[in-house]
């Protein structure tokens, strides 16, 4: 996961939410530059074929088992 902002409160979201996964701080922005992600939340699917697939919003366990399911 990529972010930007304080990161006081990022570690409060990680810590409110468990989070396991390593995460990065993109306050340059070259993160979001890079897969053209304007806004949180939203998810980028890098495809096998090297595609992008772009789902702005929060996504839950049944919407990203189908995208990752349509993608492979």
């Amino acid at each position: 996961m990529a972010w930007t902002g304080s990161d006081d409160s990022f570690q409060g979201f990680v810590d409110k939410h468990g989070l396991t996964f390593p995460q990065l701080n993109d306050e340059p922005g070259n993160v979001f530059a890079r897969f053209d992600v304007a806004f949180q939340p939203a998810l980028v699917i890098v495809k096998p074929d090297g595609g992008l697939e772009t789902v702005a919003g929060a996504v839950d366990e049944a919407l990203l088992d189908q995208i990752i399911s349509e993608s492979i």
